[in-house]
Parts: C-alpha cells; structure tokens; sequence
C-alpha cells in the first residue's frame, strides 16, 4: 500500500505517517512535507525520486506528472488502466494525505494552489480505490479503520472524498472573491476591479462556502432543526465564545444575543465623548456602522424576538443594567441581556434578582459573579464573548434566490444633523437623540424610540403604521416621555406622528426628514415648542 503526503498544516502529520509506516505502507512525500518527515526521522521516499523530475519553477511544479497522477486515477477494475500503469511504470497510490495553502489568511498569487487541488480533485474522483484525506481532524478516524480492517470501507472513502470536494470548492471560493474584488492586479477598465463599489460589494458572483460550526437546540421552534454555519475560512466572534452554564443554544438565542451584542458595542461607540471631551452631540459624535467600535462602555441591552425592549448608557454597568431593565421589564422576561463589560458580583446580584433571561452576554465575569448566576439562574446560557467582527454583506434567503445588500451602516454623524426647528435641542437632549437614533435604527420597522436620560423608556417596533409605533413607544414611556427624546427610523409622512410625542412631552426629537410634507411637519413641532432635527438617512429593519 501506498500513500502520497502534501500538506500545508503539518499538525498531526508525523503521528500519520508513522502509523501508516508501521501498517507496512510505502511513504511518498513532496516539498516541505518530506522535510518535516525527515525532521521527525520518518522514513520516506521524496516525489522527485518517483517521477525522475525535480521540482521546478520555485516549487510551482513539484506534483503534476504522471507517475503521480496516474498512480492516482487508475482504475483497478479497469484492464486497460491497469496496462497503462504497466507499461508506464506506474505504482498505484491508494492514499493522498493533502490540505492546500491557507488562502483566505494571506490573499496572494503564490498561494493559489495548483498541485494540491490537482491531487485532492483526483484522489477524490477515484474514491472507489482511493483514500483521501484533507483534515488533520481525519488522521486518527483513518488510522484506527486501517488498523482494524486494512483498507478504509467505501464509506469512509466517499465521506471522505465529499469533504475533499468541500474543502477545494472553499479554496477555490476564496481565490475568486479576491480576483472578483479586484486584487493582485490591475483595472482594466471594467468588470471585477472595476473601481465600481457596487461591484465590489455586489460582484456578478457570489461564491459562498459555508460549514457548520455548531448544531442548535432547535431553530425557531422546536420542531424546526436548526445550527449556525459560517463562511468557510471566516472567523465568527461566535466561534469564540464561551458558555458557562445553561443549556445549548437555540436559533432564537443566537439570532438575538448577536442583535444584542452588536447594539451594546454601538451605543458605547455612539455615546462616547469625541477625542478632546467635550458631549456627544452638535458639537460631535462618530459615525458608527454594523462594525461598531472596539472598546464597550457602562451599555447594556436587553432583546426580545429582534428588538430592544431596553437598552441604556450610564456611568457604571449596574446602573445601565438597571436603567435598561426599567424600560420594560414584562417584555424583558425570556430576553437576551448584553452587557458591555465584566459582570461583577453587584451586577450579578441585580441580574439574578430581575426577570429570567434566556442568555447573559459580556465581555466576562467574575468569579463570584458567576457563581451567583449559576445557581440561581440555572436555565439561562451564559456566554462570554469578543467584540463582534464586521459585517460585510447581509443575505437573507427568498426560496432559490438570495437577496444580499451591504449592512445598514450609521454614516451621517450627529455633528452634521440638521435643527430645522426654531427651538434647538439642550446639551443632555442631543445625548439622548444619539442614543434614540441608534436603538431605533436596530429596531424593527416602522420604529419609534423614546430615550430619557441616557435610557431607553419606550419602544415601538414592527409596525405598519408610523403613529401607532408612536403611540407605542410613548405609551410604554409614559410619564418617562416627558422632557425626553425620540427617534423616527424613516420621516414622518404627516404631523400625526409627531403630535403623538409631543402630546406625550417628547421634547426633542430625530427623523431622517425627506417628506414631501416636512414643513407641515416642522411646522407642527414648532407649534409644540419640540427641537427637532433631520439625520439626512432612514434606516428601515425587516
């Protein structure tokens, strides 16, 4: 029996062959994988010494020739293959051990592999009397079958030729969406690097590889199957995570902790003071996208099915969690609670003492904070998580057909807001503005959001009709609207809308402006004495 080694990733490498060796099989190694066997004093025999050809071309030919590739595709049922080995002097390989460069790490035209999809592709297409096997995670599975019975079953092949096929579509997906974006060339004036943004967000293929990174509870409900896949070669600040306590995850609890998370990581990026000090608002204030900033303030946010049922920005965590509860804490029974930060034992006492969440998300926990949680809230999932990555393309299913968009980023910065009222808002008016407008443009539309103090009091989401998502927001608020400020996810199609808040106190209030009726609009506010300023953007959710 013989057996071809080429591999990038040589974790595991040397523990292979030596079983392999020590089964009796005959070892053929290319390149640097011979190098690493020879290092680990595994005795082998070098490509070049079968093919009587050195490599060449600094190592672009090392595998493609045919005293390898016929020792591969030969059928063994076929005479006539088997002549041609003859008279070729051509051995049969019947295992190809072969994992490709790491692309996707560090897009380049040198680690676009030739020789090892070659190989795999191969190997792979004759499964019926070839082995081949492309995961590190494989070699123990391998080893342990060939101890057992000699030769893999043809089950193990054809799994195993389905994951080569899989892990060379993913390479080969990989190098097209880099040459489609452009890279590792020059434009030539049309098509992919184009310099068209729209082609590069939306080229005219999408070359999507997805694995699965985690099976769920269930999905939306629990007859319906679910798990979580990611884009093969990705990182997801998922994959990161840790759970402390609580049972799996579900579809719900994912989709949720992920809008919770991200909000958090916004509102502290969106609240904190411009470089200098000085308050968020007309004065300043950062566009913040999908991608958030990097460091998390005292935000905590609370979700239910999608939406902020809380969210709030204070000076301490305890305090936010609190404050972001208040909102409304019937719809926070079952919700997902982010927090932008460490839970420390304070913050875990409060925690355990409110409403049942489904998850916690932070930065961490203490020791003792997670003691706290553990036992006195043994249902909820805990999970310690990274800052979340950015989002680059949104894509939603539609039976055969996607729909992929680039994510709703928050580009207009408060500074460039407009006051189209003859009042202006205060100081602590334009903070709770930059807050409105964020939770609300992550809230299902149509949405309106009422924000006293730095916190969340009403939310109305996912309705048809503008002044009923008002009405909402300032009926879940109640007193709290007073003196507070509101955000509008799109404009206000006529006053009514808008002499919903003010009726309820609404002292300030954003919209992205844009109706063909503003002036009535503006008129109605300033009849209200209402400080109202345009965003110059809408920020639709479905």
């Amino acid at each position: 029996m013989r057996a071809l080694l080429s591999v990038y990733d040589k974790g595991g490498l040397a523990d292979l062959a030596r079983g392999l060796a020590d089964l009796g099989w005959e070892l053929v190694a290319s390149g640097n994988t011979a190098a690493a066997l020879a290092e680990a004093g595994v005795a082998h025999t070098g490509v070049a010494e079968v093919t009587g050809s050195p490599e060449m071309l600094g190592g672009r030919v090392k595998t493609l020739h045919p005293k390898i590739h016929g020792g591969i595709l030969a059928d063994r049922d076929d005479p006539s293959h088997r002549a041609d080995l003859a008279a070729n002097q051509i051995e049969p390989i019947d295992l190809v051990v072969c994992n490709l460069y790491p692309f996707g790490s560090d897009p380049s035209v040198e680690l676009i592999d030739i020789g090892g999809p070659a190989m795999v592709r191969a190997a792979a297409k004759n499964f019926a009397h070839v082995g081949v096997v492309t995961s590190p995670a494989d070699y123990p599975v391998v080893l342990e079958e060939l101890r057992r019975t000699i030769h893999l079953s043809e089950g193990t092949r054809r799994r195993l030729a389905a994951a080569a096929f899989a892990h060379t579509a993913a390479y080969d997906a990989a190098v097209t969406a880099w040459l489609e974006a452009g890279a590792g060339g020059t434009d030539d004036g049309g098509g992919a690097g184009s310099g068209d943004p729209v082609d590069r967000l939306l080229p005219p293929s999408l070359q999507l590889r997805l694995e699965r990174a985690q099976v769920l509870r269930y999905g939306e409900n629990p007859h319906q199957a679910g798990a979580r896949y990611r884009l093969a070669g990705a990182h997801s600040w998922w994959d990161s995570v840790i759970q402390h306590a609580g049972r799996e995850l579900s579809y719900l609890n994912i989709f949720d902790a992920d809008a919770a998370w991200r909000l958090v990581h916004e509102l502290a990026a969106a609240t904190r003071p411009p470089a200098g000090g000085g308050a968020v608002g007309a004065a300043g204030g950062s566009a913040v996208g999908s991608d958030g900033g990097s460091a998390v303030g005292s935000a905590v946010a609370i979700i239910k099915h999608a939406n902020p049922c809380g969210a709030a920005v204070a000076g301490d965590l305890p305090a936010a969690y609190q404050r972001a509860l208040d909102c409304d804490p019937v719809s926070a029974f079952g919700g997902i609670v982010a927090i932008g930060g460490v839970v420390t034992a304070e913050l875990a006492e409060l925690v355990s003492a409110g409403p049942q969440a489904d998850v916690v998300v932070a930065a961490g926990y203490e020791e003792e904070a997670l003691a706290t949680l553990t036992a006195r809230r043994k249902a909820t999932r805990l999970l310690s998580a990274p800052s979340p990555e950015p989002i680059d393309r949104q894509l939603r299913a539609i039976g055969n057909s996607l729909l992929v968009q680039e994510p709703d980023r928050i580009l207009v910065p408060p500074s460039d807001w407009v006051v189209v009222t003859e009042r202006q808002p205060t100081g602590p008016q334009w903070a709770d503005l930059v807050t409105a407008w964020w939770v609300c443009a992550r809230t299902t539309s149509n949405a309106v959001v009422v924000v006293h103090g730095g916190q969340a009091v009403g939310v109305g989401a996912g309705q048809q009709s503008r002044v009923v998502a008002a009405e909402l927001a300032v009926g879940k608020a109640g007193d709290r609207a007073v003196g507070g400020a509101a955000a509008s996810d799109a404009f206000f199609p006529f006053p009514d809308g808008l002499e919903v808040l003010a009726k309820a106190g609404v002292a300030a209030v954003a919209q992205p402006g844009g109706s063909v009726r503003d002036h009535e609009v503006v008129a109605a506010a300033d009849a209200a004495g209402v400080a109202m300023v345009t965003t110059g953007e809408r920020h639709f959710r479905h």
